[in-house]
């Protein structure tokens, strides 16, 4: 058995990894991709910004204030986007992902306090996903909601373990056509598209404490320091995929291409997430707030409102992307703690190793993904785990963005591809608007 799993396709072996990349030709990425194969870790960090837990705050916002806090999502999508690029071009430009990066040049406590955090924050999500998808199926089919949490959190972490990397990345991709459920929402609700159009365009602000809470939950679901480490070691994974990539600390000529092709990937792939947290925003707010249903708290509670105000299509297709979003969602936050914890303590990291070549890697994997399924299970509140889980990601993202801005600021790593202009002025916003997020949520929670 042990022999067998040794000769999987998942990967090869360090000395073949080593000839292939000598042998392989200076070719790079073309100037003007086609967009099919361009997008790739932007397009899946996008969509799994998207999960159970975010189609809660989202819902949410839209049954309790309607249109008049869609503004939010056009105030987030330039920020995320630079933040996502950059986090991508930290891993294309050094080859290694963000916690290598922190590891090698920054004190150790600071790494050592991220990680930390992020793991309780990723399992409390984990366990928050899996529970909404058992829900999900549950409206759907009926039956036992642990059954379905249990195989949904052995299906996340048997495919992560097992799948060739190259057909795992492809299965993701295909994951993200779910989100597509959304847009058939707003298709079959009754929709004012002036009154849309007006909270999408002019801000609204209000002095209701509630309000400025639901703000930083939106900032705090759309800006995730978990989407970070994902898509920087994506990259890394990618350079180790395809023969041509080199870092581009060792092949600056692959410099232009590569950045172009991670800021058409991400740009992309955040267009496509925060159209979707707008249709959803959209769909409760033309169907539950305009009915006078505000209090939504999770994402199952909003697909079963909508059954007999939008009917049962509504309330299917709703329902059938939460489970969707949950399989694409809960293996990058598995794998997002994994890549962080791996890089952390120098462990062999990589979806493309053999389960046997990265053993701690996998079984961190696996551990926060169960752990998740044994969260989902116990009687805590999934309302509390989720709201701490968004206190903590919201504190956790900003000194992991103050460490990428400031890696992407150094030339001893980043060489001649440090950030500059527009994106580094804008990466400081995003970091300076999470602070104050941050700040907000803490203030909030103690009134």
């Amino acid at each position: 058995m042990a022999g067998s799993a040794l000769k999987s396709p998942k990967d090869e072996s360090a000395a073949g990894e080593t000839r292939r990349r000598k042998q392989a030709s200076p070719v790079v990425e073309s100037s003007k991709p086609r967009l099919l194969r361009v997008l790739g870790p932007g397009l899946i960090t996008g969509a799994s910004d998207d999960d159970p837990s975010g189609i809660a705050t989202y819902s949410q916002a839209g049954a309790q204030f309607g249109f008049a806090i869609t503004w939010t999502l056009l105030f987030t999508y330039p920020l995320m986007s630079v933040v996502q690029e950059i986090s991508g071009r930290i891993g294309r430009t050094t080859g290694k992902g963000i916690a290598a990066n922190i590891r090698e040049h920054y004190p150790n406590w600071i790494l050592q306090t991220i990680v930390a955090a992020l793991l309780v924050a990723n399992t409390i999500n984990i366990g928050a996903d899996l529970g909404a998808m058992g829900d999900a199926v549950n409206l759907l089919v009926g039956g036992p909601k642990f059954a379905y949490v249990l195989a949904f959190g052995v299906l996340c972490a048997l495919l992560q373990v097992f799948m060739q990397y190259a057909r795992y990345v492809s299965v993701l991709k295909w994951l993200t056509l779910v989100l597509f459920a959304y847009f058939g929402t707003v298709m079959v609700v009754n929709v004012p598209w002036k009154e849309a159009a007006q909270g999408f365009f002019i801000p609204t602000f209000s002095k209701d404490a509630a309000f400025w809470t639901t703000v930083v939950a939106v900032l705090g679901t759309t800006i995730s320091p978990y989407l970070f480490f994902w898509q920087a070691s994506q990259e890394v994974e990618d350079i180790a995929e395809v023969p041509e990539r080199k870092p581009l600390v060792k092949a600056p000529r692959q410099g232009s291409d590569a950045n172009e092709r991670i800021s058409i990937d991400t740009y992309v792939g955040m267009a496509f997430s925060n159209l979707v947290a707008l249709a959803i925003m959209v769909t409760t707010a033309a169907t539950l707030h305009a009915s006078g249903n505000t209090d939504i708290q999770t994402s199952s509670q909003a697909a079963e409102a909508l059954k007999p105000v939008a009917g049962e299509f509504a309330f299917a297709i709703f329902s059938l992307g939460i489970i969707g979003t949950g399989l694409l969602a809960v293996p990058v936050l598995a794998g997002s703690a994994a890549y962080a914890l791996g890089e952390a303590r120098k462990w062999p990291v990589g979806l493309a190793r053999q389960p046997l070549a990265a053993r701690a890697f996998y079984a961190t994997i696996v551990i926060a993904t169960l752990a998740g399924v044994a969260i989902s299970l116990s009687p805590v509140d999934p309302i509390k785990a989720l709201f701490w889980s968004a206190v903590i990601n919201g504190v956790v993202a900003v000194p992991v963005m103050v460490m990428m801005m400031l890696i992407t600021s150094n030339p001893k790593i980043m060489r001649k591809f440090v950030i500059k202009g527009a994106r580094r002025t804008i990466g400081w916003l995003a970091t300076a608007v999470m602070a104050a997020a941050a700040i907000g949520m803490g203030v909030t929670s103690f009134i």
